[in-house]
């Protein structure tokens, strides 16, 4: 038997690589949206088209996020549609749990499963997921949510 990682592993080890490009250096994500074993479209969070990277001229904090950048997912949504690319019914990886502005597009946007490799902040994406039947899948360790057993201290 060779060697070969899963196709999970294989796509998300491309969305690592896609995260490399991120021009925000609070947190480095990066998303890949595949069907049929096809590469339909990237992204990595960057700033807005045409305006100055996050990493050149800082943050623009609010809440103690940077809200300056686009995110991996959705410029990955993004550049599907820009190119006219349609991705109902596929799988998007992300190096990072979606947020909940980020899970929402997912959601509306047709992609039928999320693999995702780092837990990233937001619980109600699993709830609302199983509600909806979209696919949540977490690869490795680094993927588990914190314990909901106990209070938020947060």
């Amino acid at each position: 038997m060779s060697g070969r990682g899963s196709w999970d592993q294989y796509f998300m080890d491309i969305a690592r690589q896609v995260a490399t490009r991120a021009t925000c250096d609070r947190k480095h994500v990066g998303a890949v949206i595949v069907r049929d074993k096809t590469i339909l479209s990237t992204g990595y969070n960057g700033s807005i088209r045409g305006l100055p990277h996050c990493d050149d001229v800082g943050h623009m904090m609010e809440n103690g996020h940077c809200v300056a950048t686009v995110h991996a997912e959705a410029n990955a949504i993004i550049q599907a549609a820009k190119n006219g690319v349609g991705i109902d019914g596929a799988t998007i990886y992300t190096t990072a749990s979606p947020c909940w502005p980020c899970f929402k597009l997912i959601a509306n946007s047709g992609c039928s499963r999320i693999v995702y490799a780092e837990f990233y902040r937001d619980p109600r994406i699993f709830e609302h997921a199983a509600r909806i039947g979209l696919e949540l899948v977490g690869l490795g360790d680094a993927a588990r949510p914190p314990s909901t057993g106990t209070a938020s201290t947060g």
